[in-house]
């Protein structure tokens, strides 16, 4: 049986750019127009359904529903209103407008691409929405004059609630992405962005401590036995173990928290870059070997070896005599991997948490002092 095909989708940016080409099409005369196609950010195009389209005098109205592919995410199947409105035309210098409406998030932070009280339209998906309007305007004969447009994104707000916005400084809605234009199916770069822009605004905010948690679980029990760590510093980066860590030591953070449970610090402790199932599993018969190394009992092997979950493998370890030093010897494993991905500079402190919340054990490595 062959594999099914997995759909590629389009970013907010990309569906902001259609809604905006086809607003200046409807704006030329255009009418019944069912699909527009645009330009991509990087290279190559892409033609985009139409969902709704409404002029009137000088403004039209446009409805792109935003398609996530096989990789849908909260901003799936959200409709992106594009409002292109002519203020004027003739033979003056062309000038685009382009802000955030209703429903668009606005920047209260600095650290993130955007100056602070500015549009979350962000500048990619700015240069693809211009870059769409002046085709439009090329196709449809409109030459010079002002042009603004208007992003919208119905229930924005409620739709941002789901996502890591707010942390970041962007309120009142949604942000206009994307790098790419599209959405390549089980794509990993928009978690990463967000990494990377979640380390921005701490950056920004004169923090010297980075906090890497795997989930929203782990981040709150790491700020429940830290009280004083702000949210800001937190960053949930999911199985981006070495991606997390090396942009961390880019931005010269000095101190670096990970906040873990079981599973993860073993696969940490095996070297693993990334820590998804889907692309990296525990190995138990080597999770046996290591618990024998710091003194597991022999009975207690098999039951390490066979084990179906980390959270099976880990009642085993904490009935055992040995368990503080097993653990001690995990967590040191993972540190010595925290090390390969991000050098011997900064402090890392791992805090290993059980699945009813307990911690069960801090790591500390002090790194190598700057001179």
């Amino acid at each position: 049986m062959k594999n099914k095909k997995l759909r590629h989708g389009f970013t907010t940016g990309s569906a902001a750019a259609a809604g905006a080409k086809a607003g200046v099409l409807c704006l030329g005369g255009k009418t019944g127009l069912k699909e527009v196609e645009i330009p991509l950010p990087e290279v190559g195009r892409l033609n985009i359904s139409v969902f709704n389209a409404t002029k009137a005098e000088n403004k039209a109205v446009i409805t792109i529903i935003k398609d996530g592919g096989d990789d849908p995410d909260a901003t799936h199947k959200a409709h992106i209103i594009s409002i292109v409105e002519l203020l004027s035309e003739g033979n003056q210098e062309e000038e685009i407008l382009i802000q955030g409406g209703k429903g668009v998030g606005r920047v209260t932070r600095p650290g993130l691409p955007l100056p602070v009280g500015e549009s979350a339209i962000n500048p990619v998906p700015r240069q693809q929405i211009r870059d769409a309007v002046k085709e439009g305007l090329k196709e449809s004969g409109l030459t010079g004059g002002k042009l603004r447009i208007t992003i919208e994104v119905t229930n924005g707000e409620k739709i941002a609630k789901k996502t890591l916005n707010a942390r970041l400084g962007i309120i009142g809605g949604i942000s206009i992405l994307g790098t790419r234009g599209t959405v390549k199916p089980f794509s990993n770069q928009a978690y990463k962005d967000t990494i990377t822009m979640s380390m921005d605004v701490a950056l920004a905010d004169d923090s010297k401590t980075i906090a890497l948690t795997t989930g929203g679980k782990s981040e709150n029990l790491l700020r429940k036995n830290l009280p004083d760590l702000p949210e800001r510093v937190c960053v949930q980066v999911a199985d981006f173990f070495a991606f997390s860590l090396q942009e961390a030591v880019k931005r010269k953070f000095s101190c670096i928290l990970i906040s873990c449970f079981f599973g993860k610090l073993v696969k940490m402790a095996h070297g693993y870059p990334y820590t998804h199932a889907r692309k990296n599993q525990i190995d138990f018969e080597r999770l046996a070997a290591w618990c024998a190394e710091y003194g597991l009992e022999q009975a207690m092997l098999a039951n390490i070896t066979n084990a179906n979950t980390a959270r099976e493998a880990l009642e085993y370890i904490l009935k055992d005599r040995c368990r503080e030093r097993i653990l001690q010897g995990l967590s040191s494993r993972a540190l010595v991997s925290a090390r390969s991905f991000a050098g011997l500079l900064p402090c890392i402190t791992f805090y290993l948490f059980d699945f009813s919340g307990k911690l069960l054990l801090k790591t500390y490595d002090k790194g190598k002092r700057q001179t």
